[in-house]
């Protein structure tokens, strides 16, 4: 079977990226090649401090890259004015919010910032997309909790639909699965294959959950001290991307059930 093209939602070419302080530049990694397609759920792996979140970063023009080239829906960021890429990306962090005074329909409400004229004035258009992303995460029930009451669970819930208001095409998310149990964790992330398929949205995610990150990805990128390689998890298992991940002297990469085993 022929598969039909997606529209590219993500391209990076020869991407390298880094730190530049006045006396020399530190590359993190480079010859970066990857692509998103529409619909698609990425997740980015890789051992502590080997780039993620300067990766991240710079594909959402957080950071500068040290040379190559981002596009995002066929334009180069460095294209976009500010206000423009807040329409095509929205980002999800793993910092604490400034207030959590707010209630929750009020934070979710923050996505349309891009959207509202200066005094920030929801239209009704506003909030109809405000209560269709509380209904796509399930928290309409906390919808006039303050945030503060929230658990880290209802309050990463509260984030994602954040970034629903705002409506891209593309969601970038730096972890965020931290401070979750294991039933959380793979709540989270069911919820964002949920919202990539139903939504067409492109959604990109960092995290140490790799296990959950095979089942559940269409794609993954996988940063390692060497390169950085991207594929579907059945193809990348099957080129042994995993076995090399860790150090082996304690963890080994089983490609039968597509999990790490702890050496007895």
């Amino acid at each position: 079977m022929i598969k039909t093209p997606q529209h590219i939602v993500l391209e990076t070419k020869n991407l390298s990226i880094g730190y530049i302080s006045k006396k020399a530049s530190t590359c993190v990694a480079d010859s970066i090649n990857v692509i998103l397609e529409k619909g698609q759920l990425v997740g980015l792996v890789g051992a502590n401090g080997i780039g993620k979140s300067t990766l991240l970063r710079t594909l959402t023009n957080v950071q500068k890259p040290l040379s190559g080239e981002i596009y995002i829906n066929s334009k180069s960021v460095l294209d976009y004015q500010p206000i423009d890429l807040a329409k095509q990306l929205s980002l999800v962090l793993t910092e604490q919010i400034a207030s959590k005074n707010l209630s929750v329909f009020e934070l979710v409400a923050l996505g349309r910032q891009p959207y509202t004229n200066w005094m920030g004035t929801l239209t009704q258009e506003d909030i109809d997309i405000t209560n269709k992303a509380l209904g796509q995460t399930n928290i309409e029930a906390l919808k006039t909790k303050k945030c503060f009451e929230l658990s880290d669970g209802q309050l990463q819930k509260v984030m994602i639909a954040r970034a629903l208001a705002q409506d891209t095409d593309l969601i970038i998310l730096d972890e965020p699965t931290t401070h979750l149990d294991m039933y959380h964790k793979a709540y989270i992330l069911k919820l964002l294959q949920k919202l990539s398929k139903e939504t067409g949205k492109t959604i990109l995610f960092s995290s140490h959950e790799i296990d959950l990150v095979i089942q559940l990805c269409d794609n993954i990128i996988v940063m390692s001290e060497n390169d950085v390689i991207s594929g579907p998890p059945c193809q990348l298992i099957s080129k042994g991307t995993f076995n090399n991940l860790f150090p082996k002297d304690l963890i080994s990469f089983d490609e039968n059930t597509g999990t790490f085993r702890v050496k007895k």
